[in-house]
């Protein structure tokens, strides 16, 4: 009797990411003494909210890099096909943009509770509009907010017809959304103001075009031999460029907010910036093996790049435990 293979749900694969991202957030700040400035709650609420906020932006990017890297319907043989493919995207644009804007704005009232250091359920309206209003970080989110409903309002128009809004006017947004709580946030009033902020945006747009572009290809293209054969390559182009100014970006990021040294190794947002380096070298490496097997005619590396988004999701859980640690 043949044994039957047991291959994972499409569906489920990315909330498996998702939750490989939560999980790691949130371990990595409580093992980097979170505990000693917040409380539980407000650490899970922050963290789920932050993370999930995150996944869902990168979502919308990816999607929209996808839609921008298709071949032109002259190179595949099966021009219905591409046009489902383009419709699919339409679609989750609207489900992950929607997300988006849900968990930004949850975000928001419980970074504000987190802010006030009392429970979400004891905010008033008032409170979280003076929070999102008076700190530079509440007005951060506030932007995300507003990216994260034009996303979704473009892709909401895009279903009735693609052409009125391209998929790089919303790759554009999305990116700013992901962009501006980093901007916004410690890097703002890093004593190094002008280098912080640039790293942090190169850093974050990076990384959010690579996560989210090798995510949205696996998910949607990964059955889809001809369109991924077509699409891959292109983007392994953009992803190696990805992979170094992430890399690049990271390391001045660290140099500007640890100031020295002794700061990396002996405290606890120094021991996430090492575990983050750590997970960067492994992505780097699985990187170069996908690059080498398309290079022999090895297409599609489906295994390899689901194993990079994975630990992709690992590092993605370590720099928002960043984002809300301090260098002390």
């Amino acid at each position: 009797m043949d044994r039957a293979v047991m291959r994972p749900n499409p569906r489920l694969v990315p909330a498996a990411w998702a939750g490989i991202a939560v999980a790691t957030a949130l371990l990595a700040a409580l093992l980097a003494g979170a505990l000693r400035y917040s409380t539980l709650p407000a650490i899970l609420g922050t963290g789920v909210t932050r993370v999930g906020t995150d996944v869902a932006g990168i979502a919308c990017v990816g999607l929209a890099l996808l839609g921008v890297l298709l071949p032109a319907s002259a190179r595949v043989t099966d021009a219905g096909e591409l046009d489902r493919v383009r419709g699919l995207v339409n679609r989750a644009l609207v489900g992950c943009g929607g997300a988006w804007l849900v968990l930004a704005l949850l975000g928001v009232a419980f970074r504000a509770a987190d802010g006030y250091g009392r429970p979400v359920t004891a905010l008033t309206g008032p409170d979280v509009l003076a929070w999102a209003t008076g700190l530079a970080a509440g007005r951060g989110a506030l932007l995300t907010v507003g990216c994260a409903a034009a996303v979704l309002g473009c892709a909401v128009v895009r279903l009735n017809d693609p052409e009125i809004v391209a998929l790089r006017i919303v790759l554009v947004i999305g990116l700013l959304g992901m962009i501006t709580p980093g901007v916004t946030g410690h890097a703002s009033s890093s004593a190094s103001h002008e280098v912080a902020v640039t790293t942090i945006a190169l850093h974050v747009a990076a990384a959010s075009l690579w996560v989210g572009g090798l995510a949205a290809i696996l998910v949607v293209l990964g059955r889809r031999r001809e369109l991924l054969t077509l699409t891959l390559p292109r983007f392994s182009t953009l992803a190696g460029f990805c992979l170094f100014t992430v890399t690049v970006s990271g390391v001045l990021t660290a140099q500007v907010r640890l100031g020295s040294w002794a700061s990396l190794f002996f405290t606890g947002y120094g021991a996430l910036v090492i575990a983050k380096a750590v997970a960067l070298v492994g992505l780097g490496g699985l990187g170069l093996l996908t690059r080498r097997r398309m290079a022999a005619g090895r297409v599609p590396v489906l295994r390899w790049a689901g194993v990079e988004v994975a630990l992709m999701a690992v590092t993605l859980g370590l720099a928002a435990a960043l984002s809300q640690s301090a260098p002390s």
